[in-house]
């Protein structure tokens, strides 16, 4: 839906799992020295402002990226995570939260290139200004991430790491993202995926991590973050999720080692927890 504005949620424990996962996946990405793509089906305005505006009002970022900042015992992929947010914020306050396009944006390479998706009109707008200095290693779309995907896959190096996290605030999106793998696994089966999901009460959001288990894939990884326990009125967003398609055989290790320590950094209560699922044919 077009009211959505991630403004409001940047640098919260959700945007800490799902890029935190970015940055490991592109870091393992980098490992073979062949160029690859960055597709991002709901980009967003790529960089937000903490200090003022959306992010200002409820300051989700204090109990996410906030917890981490000023932290010398972070884990190696937490700080790697942590030194890409430093990085837009040079004076060292945390001012600015880097999006996901961002993020990629900084991590890749100088072959890398980007392919963003962003619906509504003034994040689309603000995404354009944004990479403008990219020139044509950065194409933004102003639609529908999910239609435009069907357009690009395959990517002409025949690698890519696809994103693909919309609000899901229009209860659609629960059926549209399965069915958009499906499409693109037919497209382009070799790709890495990685799709974020929220942590509800709600029956489609705890459907959903189980039609993505029914892909047809060898291999899938599923890691979940909730933060505290679910309230009584079934209302809100106690955590998250990210289910990673194809994922890199060193990934489960990863985090089995670190997923307890940032579960212990963001826990906003006792019943705080994480989860690890994986399957390889």
């Amino acid at each position: 839906m077009l009211s959505y504005r991630h403004a409001f949620h940047a640098g919260n424990h959700a945007d800490v799992l799902k890029h935190l996962l970015q940055v490991m996946l592109i870091k393992y990405m980098q490992g073979k020295e062949k160029p690859f793509w960055y597709i991002d089906t709901h980009a967003g305005a790529g960089l937000y402002a903490l200090t003022e505006g959306y992010a200002s009002q409820n300051a989700e970022f204090e109990s996410g990226i906030g917890r981490l900042w000023s932290r010398s015992d972070l884990p190696s992929a937490v700080a790697d995570y942590v030194e890409t947010v430093k990085a837009f914020n040079p004076d060292g306050a945390l001012s600015y939260y880097p999006g996901s396009p961002m993020v990629a944006q900084h991590c890749l390479p100088d072959s890398g290139k980007l392919r963003l998706f962003e619906l509504h009109p003034s994040d689309s707008r603000i995404l354009q200004d944004n990479f403008a200095p990219l020139g044509r290693r950065a194409r933004i779309e102003a639609g529908d991430g999910f239609e435009g995907l069907k357009a690009i896959l395959p990517p002409p190096p025949r690698r890519a790491l696809t994103l693909i996290d919309p609000p899901y605030e229009d209860k659609k999106d629960y059926q549209r993202v399965p069915q958009a793998m499906k499409e693109a696994l037919k497209r382009f089966p070799t790709g890495v995926y990685a799709i974020w999901y929220p942590l509800l009460q709600r029956i489609e959001a705890r459907e959903l991590p189980r039609a993505l288990r029914q892909l047809p894939v060898d291999s899938w990884l599923d890691v979940t973050l909730s933060i505290a326990q679910p309230s009584a009125d079934g209302f809100g967003m106690h955590g998250s999720g990210m289910f990673v398609v194809n994922p890199p055989w060193t990934l489960a290790k990863e985090l089995d080692a670190l997923m307890p320590w940032l579960c212990e950094a963001l826990a906003a209560d006792k019943r705080a927890t994480f989860t690890l699922q994986q399957q390889s044919r």
